[in-house]
């Protein structure tokens, strides 16, 4: 069942005088999630693939298009239903760093969301308690501040704070982005631990492809905001139909340092051909 369906989204910011003239993010963008799927998002900085999840959060300017969200259409939603939608809809942002409150304690951070729902203090306690263990932080947890924890305990923290409210989808804007290589390994596990859970699908952001692939069970692949391409993980990652999958994937990091710079003089020849051949076509 289709939880999350984009139809012909555009997105357009206006300008402001000559310094910033208006610009298109978003061009003709379609794309869905079902039930309990992962859909990664893949792209270069400044693809356009943090406004999309910016505009199914209602964060951005829609100039065309819809999106429906379980069959009702959310694409203009008001404020009073965005507050609604919270339940449902979540995010997880990219540096837990500055996404955490530090004057606030771990219970006060997980506490905030809840005030969207009504419920008694023990319903709120036990969906913090539960969030918790989803995210294998001990219960202790909630009288520490965040400076006293590590950047990928962190980063459980801000998904715990997703999770509270049971959602159904969770937008993942680099959420690992900031972490080194052993805790984004983690970190990945745990939302693929998540997921099995609790049946909550994602929307998994991220400029990586190696990352993207590792948890997604479809990838779209985007540049200059639009989509270039989408297929199954195994399909998108093993047999790229586009030129510039192509260039993500030999862009992508790997353990093997020999391995790494064969892959980037790869890349940089596939970037340099890529030029020429736009050059060629003008």
């Amino acid at each position: 069942m289709t939880l999350l369906g984009i139809s012909g989204l555009a997105v357009a910011y206006p300008g402001r005088g000559w310094r910033k003239p208006a610009f298109q993010a978003l061009h003709d963008v379609s794309l869905d999630i079902r039930e309990g799927e992962t859909v990664g998002l893949v792209g270069e900085s400044g693809s356009g693939k943090s406004t999309l999840g910016r505009a199914v959060l209602g964060l951005a300017p829609i100039s065309a298009g819809s999106i429906r969200f379980d069959g009702q259409d959310i694409t203009r939603a008001d404020r009073r239903e965005r507050r609604r939608l919270a339940s449902d809809i979540q995010v997880v942002f990219q540096d837990p760093y500055s996404s955490l409150s530090p004057s606030l304690t771990v219970g006060e951070i997980l506490s905030e969301p809840l005030r969207v729902r009504e419920g008694s203090k023990r319903d709120a306690r036990a969906r913090i308690s539960e969030a918790l263990q989803l995210v294998r932080l001990p219960q202790d947890a909630v009288d520490r501040l965040p400076r006293e924890f590590s950047g990928g305990q962190r980063q459980r923290i801000a998904i715990a704070r997703a999770l509270v409210l049971e959602p159904r989808l969770i937008v993942c804007d680099e959420p690992v982005s900031a972490l080194d290589l052993t805790t984004q390994s983690r970190v990945l596990e745990l939302f693929v631990e998540v997921q099995q859970r609790t049946g909550v699908s994602y929307l998994f952001i991220s400029h990586d492809l190696s990352v993207v692939r590792v948890m997604s069970h479809r990838i779209a692949v985007m540049r200059h905001g639009r989509i270039l391409e989408t297929g199954t993980a195994a399909e998108v990652s093993e047999t790229p139909q586009h030129p510039y999958t192509r260039q993500l994937l030999l862009a992508a990091p790997v353990a093997d340092p020999t391995q790494q710079a064969a892959r980037r003089a790869a890349y940089t020849a596939s970037r340099t051909a890529d030029v020429g051949d736009a050059g060629e076509n003008r």
